[in-house]
């Protein structure tokens, strides 16, 4: 249980890969623009973490340790090749709306970073474990990033309207420079609020 919990807070709170790893940058950058992107783009880069940690564990005795990172990467593509097809097929609106950055997800620092330093290394379970978790603290953020965003440039979320954009907007948040000073806020904020409790449960530990 303590295992598992660890895994969890690490891949939720802790080793969060977008704002404490600030991992997977150029799409948390280019897609949070709507929330309905960032929970897109999160949930499959959640399915290929978790697919491909548990491929990459059942076979780390068997893939030569010379060329583990092209394994990875076939390994990787695979997975990201069935997200396609079916996010094409059920969800046309949203894979045009990912665009590049979908196909993008076979080289994405997390999925990569994960399969080098945990699932090769790891059980099945844990890195079955490590990949949801690392997908959700992953979709949370970009979810949350593209909910700020969407909400103050169009006055919507997941394109509901909330209020009449025409009366109150800024749509500086809908732009580059606008993902890049929300991100800033993000991290600071989110890495803030962690290391006070970082803080805390050492001196706990200390007593």
């Amino acid at each position: 249980m303590g295992k598992l919990k660890k895994i969890a807070s690490d891949g939720l709170i802790f080793s969060n890969p977008t704002l404490r790893l600030v991992l997977g940058t150029c799409p948390t950058l280019a897609l949070t623009t709507a929330a309905s992107n960032g929970i897109g783009m999160g949930l499959a880069v959640t399915f290929v973490l978790i697919c491909s940690n548990v491929l990459i564990s059942l076979l780390k005795n068997v893939i030569p340790n010379t060329v583990r990172i092209p394994a990875f990467i076939l390994i990787i593509a695979t997975f990201v090749t069935v997200v396609k097809l079916v996010m094409d097929k059920f969800l046309p609106d949203l894979y045009s709306s990912l665009g590049v950055y979908l196909p993008l997800i076979v080289v994405n620092c997390i999925i990569l970073g994960r399969a080098e330093s945990f699932a090769f290394k790891n059980p099945v379970f844990d890195s079955a474990l490590d990949g949801l978790f690392m997908g959700l603290g992953f979709t949370g953020a970009m979810t949350l990033m593209g909910a700020v965003r969407e909400i103050l440039s169009n006055g919507s979320i997941f394109d509901i309207s909330i209020w009449n954009a025409n009366s109150f907007s800024i749509g500086f948040f809908g732009s580059s420079a606008g993902a890049f000073l929300t991100y800033g806020l993000f991290i600071a904020i989110f890495n803030y609020v962690v290391n006070k409790i970082q803080k805390k449960l050492a001196k706990k530990e200390a007593k």
